[in-house]
């Protein structure tokens, strides 16, 4: 229960701060005897040391607070002692760690004040028909002035577990700040994460379109040029009416293979760029509303036009979106949104279907062909925002960078 977990936290966190104040004086020992041999492997082996500190904090501040944040990049050690020590001494990591424990103990004090004021406090107060009777202690107004401070002690536990939630707000703020990566380091994370999600996406295209080709495409063509070498063979013999007539049937055959082969390559081709987005996206949107199944309003106004990758995204996710709305939801209608503002497209897709597209903590419901759109929207530093509460109605909402 969240009461009893942040009670907690309210309890460790001074142990905490204790334990990273007398790390910090270790630290301000090895700073100080950084000009003696000694000094500087004591530094170095306090800045890797505070990680784990660091690490503990976290794992305290996930459990009980409900705070999640992400680890730092692992400690690169180098080779050599002279390296290692440099390493160590330049780790940012450590030393954020180091900086945390200075800067929380206002923090800490702030949160267990607030836990020892409500909690403690209110229980006293709340026993106070009880122990005010026991000699020698001065009878606070009797049973009246019991009962009103029994009564002002029920308001202070009524009132802790909102108290200590607030209280715990800082602690919250200092652990995000600095115990997680730092922000240059997360940049870098998010950055490899999108290239990986920008490879995976093309490979995929790649194989997609060698699959169409190779199993949809290349088997036509060959049977068209089979066709069309048989109905050779039978226009050799022309005199013969029958072989004739064999060879216009061959003939008819190919034709109507070569027009599903070009309805094929058509389609390719607009699967790898629309041919309406040469046009805009404004009206390559239009052409999508238009083809739905359900009746689709459309509001896109565009101050500036995006750049092509982002053109392109925007396209395939509305059309994936109202896919969606088609098969899965059981809507009577949907509209779309697009605006430019801010140096951002914004594109909201909305239906008044039964929603449930999500299952919990916005992940996408699995095999709703979201989790595809949310890396696509990722490979541009894009986010895909999704509210579909059971009985609907979905919107869906894609945020992206004019320019990418």
């Amino acid at each position: 229960m969240r009461i009893w977990r942040e009670l907690g936290y309210t309890v460790t966190v001074p142990l905490m701060a204790a334990l990273g104040l007398v790390h910090l004086l270790v630290v301000l020992t090895g700073v100080l005897a950084s000009t003696y041999v000694v000094g500087l492997p004591l530094l170095a082996g306090c800045v890797v040391g505070a990680r784990r500190l660091g690490a503990a904090n976290r794992g305290l501040a996930r459990t009980l607070a409900e705070t999640d944040v992400p680890a730092p990049a692992p400690h690169r050690q180098g080779r050599g002692l002279l390296n290692r020590m440099g390493a160590a001494l330049g780790d940012v990591a450590g030393w954020r760690a180091i900086i945390h424990a200075v800067v929380r103990l206002p923090a800490a004090a702030l949160a267990f004040a607030s836990a020892a004021g409500t909690w403690g406090l209110g229980l006293v107060l709340l026993t106070c028909p009880l122990w005010w009777q026991v000699p020698g202690l001065p009878a606070p107004g009797g049973w009246a002035g019991a009962l009103l401070l029994s009564v002002l002690g029920l308001g202070l536990l009524l009132l802790a577990p909102m108290v200590v939630h607030l209280a715990l707000g800082p602690e919250r703020m200092l652990v995000r700040k600095l115990l997680g990566p730092p922000p240059a380091q997360a940049r870098i994370r998010t950055l490899e994460e999108t290239r990986a999600l920008a490879v995976e996406d093309a490979a995929a295209a790649l194989r997609r379109v060698e699959r169409d080709l190779h199993d949809g495409t290349a088997a036509r063509l060959t049977a068209l040029a089979m066709s069309l070498s048989m109905a050779r063979e039978e226009l050799a013999g022309a005199a013969d009416p029958e072989r004739l007539e064999r060879a216009r049937a061959l003939i008819d055959g190919a034709h109507r293979g070569a027009k599903e082969t070009l309805s094929e390559l058509t389609d390719l081709i607009r699967g790898i760029h629309p041919p309406a987005l040469d046009k805009g996206l404004e009206v390559a949107l239009a052409t999508l509303a238009a083809r739905s199944p359900l009746p689709v309003d459309l509001d896109a106004e565009l101050a500036e036009r995006p750049s092509p990758a982002v053109e392109t995204i925007a396209f395939f996710c509305t059309a994936e979106l109202l896919a969606n709305v088609a098969k899965h939801s059981g809507a009577r209608q949907a509209a779309i949104r697009l605006r430019a503002q801010g140096g951002r497209l914004r594109l909201r897709v909305w239906d008044d279907g039964e929603g449930g597209a999500v299952v919990a903590d916005g992940e996408p419901a699995a095999g709703s062909g979201l989790r595809g759109l949310t890396g696509r929207v990722r490979v541009v530093d894009g986010e895909l925002a999704i509210h579909s509460p059971a009985g609907g109605p979905t919107v869906v909402t894609v945020d992206l960078p004019l320019r990418a």
